[in-house]
């Protein structure tokens, strides 16, 4: 099953995905939708109003997560490509929901940081409330996958050790523009970025350090997970701060962050 929140005039909708158009499922958001615990059969049994899917704009997936987890240096690849060792446990920073975007939306390059970049990142959102579960359980507790770019504004993040300022600039990640549950997605999957038709970031989430299961379990050791919390479990080598000489984003870029079976998210940066 795939599920959408879209626009619709001056309200927002979450949707089920029909082929060529979509169904309200008679929730806010998907957010909303993932707080009823019956999420899965509402959504499936949904017969409400219909919109074509062409004419759909999209809202970021989860408008008000919760929670907003990143997960950094989790792709051996980037990893060796940052001349760093293998952690032993994840690497973890926060973002806040005014960073969030819609999978159309424009990037909003702020002039306050000049040195933007990418990072196309595959998303994890929570349908159920995890607390000190095992893998097992912690997988169950996900709902399914959502394209992410966890755009980072790096002479900002690189200002301290700590790299949340760099991170949760507003308007700067997109995600969307579907949840995928994990039934129709499968748990592996193809992760790419393109820059301006070029292709930046190219891998494979079989390269993780830290799967997803494996993430929701240590992060429920330390706080309760909740239904629409996003996870955002790292990107993979390929980034421009890695290029020689390293390359940003600039004002008009195209940005196509693209994770085979679950979508893809296709912005325009712009400086505001």
């Amino acid at each position: 099953m795939r599920l959408a929140t879209v626009r619709l005039d001056a309200r927002t909708a979450a949707v089920r995905i029909d082929g060529e158009s979509v169904v309200e499922v008679g929730a806010a958001d998907v957010g909303a939708l993932l707080r009823n615990p019956g999420w899965r059969r509402l959504a499936a049994d949904a017969d409400g109003p219909r919109h074509r899917i062409h004419d759909l704009d999209y809202a970021p997936l989860v408008p008000r997560p919760p929670k907003i987890i990143c997960v950094g240096l989790n792709y051996r690849a980037h990893i060796l490509e940052a001349e760093l060792p293998i952690p032993r446990y994840p690497t973890l920073f926060a973002k806040f929901a005014p960073a969030l975007v819609g999978a159309l939306d424009d990037i909003e390059l702020s002039g306050a940081a000049a040195q933007w970049d990418w990072e196309a990142e595959l998303g994890l959102v929570i349908g159920a409330p995890a607390h000190r579960v095992d893998e097992t359980r912690a997988a169950s507790a996900i709902a399914g996958y959502t394209v992410l770019n966890d755009v980072s504004a790096r002479d900002w993040q690189t200002r301290t050790e700590e790299w949340l300022q760099g991170k949760t600039f507003v308007r700067t990640t997109p995600v969307g523009p579907h949840l995928v549950t994990r039934d129709e997605a499968g748990d592996t999957h193809d992760i790419s970025c393109e820059v301006n038709g070029e292709l930046m970031q190219k891998a494979h989430t079989g390269d993780l350090v830290f799967g997803p299961a494996a993430l929701v379990a240590y992060i429920s050791t330390i706080l309760p997970l909740e239904a629409g919390d996003l996870i955002a479990t790292g990107t993979p080598g390929g980034v421009g701060l890695a290029q020689n000489p390293s390359r940003f984003l600039a004002d008009g870029d195209e940005i196509v962050t693209r994770i085979a079976g679950v979508g893809e998210c296709r912005n325009t940066c712009r400086r505001p």
